[in-house]
């Protein structure tokens, strides 16, 4: 059996012409793998010139995303860490300004996570080429095929997050 990587693999759609050939798996690896190694490469500067991890930016994407308020729990749960590792994370973006811890006020023990305001704004700036670049690559679909790479996205994550529960 060929594989992905064997040179005599055929994409196995050459006789349904090239449409079928640019969407066949192996195509969207290479361009899936082509788009995160280019964030990846925004990830590694912004956290090397804020002195920060890269899990760190990953933790504030987490935060900046969560649709309530984050805690440390749900954090390292987000992550994959242990609890140690979040407090280091969380205490490398407390000092550097980019989060804030507030407790609860019902029940002290309940932290959330903030993204702080100043932090937010310089993060802005620093991945600017990033939005532009999806907004110019937005421009050259209509909203119909928008719709579609959006919900392929979804589908992505939804099979990526549950494809990680397995793991753990």
């Amino acid at each position: 059996m060929a594989t992905v990587n064997d040179p005599r693999r055929g994409t196995g759609d050459a006789e349904q012409g090239p449409a079928a050939a640019a969407t066949d798996l192996h195509a969207f690896a290479i361009a899936l793998r082509r788009m995160n190694g280019e964030i990846n490469r925004l990830v590694h500067a912004f956290a090397g010139d804020h002195g920060l991890h890269a899990t760190d930016v990953q933790a504030l994407a987490a935060i900046l995303d969560a649709d309530a308020p984050m805690t440390p729990k749900r954090l390292r749960e987000h992550l994959g860490l242990t609890s140690g590792a979040v407090t280091a994370c969380v205490d490398r973006l407390e000092r550097a300004g980019h989060v804030r811890r507030v407790r609860e006020s019902a029940d002290r023990r309940v932290v959330h996570l903030y993204y702080a305001a100043d932090a937010r704004s310089a993060a802005r700036t620093y991945f600017r080429p990033l939005a532009e670049a999806t907004e110019a690559a937005r421009s050259r679909f209509t909203g119909e095929e928008l719709a579609v790479v959006l919900r392929f996205l979804a589908a992505m994550n939804e099979e990526l997050g549950t494809g990680a529960d397995r793991h753990r």
